[in-house]
């Protein structure tokens, strides 16, 4: 499931907050703009970050000679270089949670039958770490570093419910909780009887709530102190995630997290 195309305008950044540096906010503003892009050219990059070409000519090519974005020459269109692979592996060696997922995932793709997920949270949105893929032709398609908002997907529930409670203000403060389909959770109600359903089955569902004829069903990751600290979902077309299927989807992906927890440490 792809992320809704991002709105014109320079990224949000904290390039507003006393002690940033701005040419330092500017140039991860660039990063965070071309990962959410297949490829823009310069001029672009420099309509949607609200900056002239000439800076972001220079911010450019000062990236690329790090390796961290790239060019194409045919095309001129700038993408993320791979240099930002290296770092990007560097934060998912850090806990040792996608090796440790790895063989959990396969074996709940196996079980399934459905693609099968591992995400943490990211500020205010869930990040997803890990997908192993279901052989069938319709499948959900989450590539690492793919981010999806906490009140629609279903390990950003399951977080909601089973993380740290400022968590559900802090959202509700922030972004919102913005509508993608007509079944999105869009009010503090909506919300609140959700988590207190998720918290007394033990897992999420998310019912078509990011993309239509979509569902997720996700369980919370503990660690060592029993903090809420990832998710593992399934995912896949509502014609086979049926309701008759969702109580055994549900046990399946909370043994699977169950799992995971246990090698995290948790009891």
């Amino acid at each position: 499931m792809a992320e809704p195309s991002r709105k014109r305008g320079r990224p949000r950044s904290a390039k507003d907050n006393v002690g940033t540096v701005q040419v330092l906010d500017r140039a991860l503003d660039m990063l965070d703009l071309l990962a959410a892009n297949k490829g823009l050219t310069l001029s672009e990059v420099a309509e949607q970050m609200e900056q002239s070409p000439s800076t972001v000519h220079r911010l450019l090519h000062s990236l690329a000679a790090r390796g961290m974005v790239e060019s194409d020459p045919a095309t001129q269109a700038w993408t993320i270089g791979p240099a930002t692979f290296r770092l990007g592996s560097a934060f998912m060696r850090r806990s040792g949670i996608v090796e440790r997922a790895r063989p959990i995932l396969r074996g709940l793709m196996e079980h399934t039958g459905e693609t099968a997920n591992l995400g943490i949270l990211n500020g205010d949105s869930v990040m997803f770490l890990s997908q192993v893929e279901t052989q069938e032709t319709i499948r959900a398609f989450f590539p690492p570093g793919t981010r999806s908002p906490l009140h629609a997907s279903g390990i950003g529930k399951a977080l909601l419910a089973f993380g740290a409670p400022e968590m559900r203000a802090t959202l509700l403060q922030g972004q919102g909780l913005t509508k993608f389909t007509d079944k999105t959770l869009t009010t503090a109600e909506m919300l609140d009887a959700d988590i207190a359903r998720t918290r007394a089955r033990g897992f999420s569902f998310d019912d078509e709530e990011r993309t239509r004829g979509m569902r997720c069903i996700a369980a919370p990751v503990f660690d060592l102190s029993g903090a809420a600290v990832a998710g593992i979902s399934v995912s896949g077309p509502s014609h086979r995630i049926g309701s008759e299927h969702i109580k055994t989807l549900g046990a399946a992906v909370s043994a699977a997290a169950q799992e995971l927890s246990q090698t995290l440490g948790a009891a």
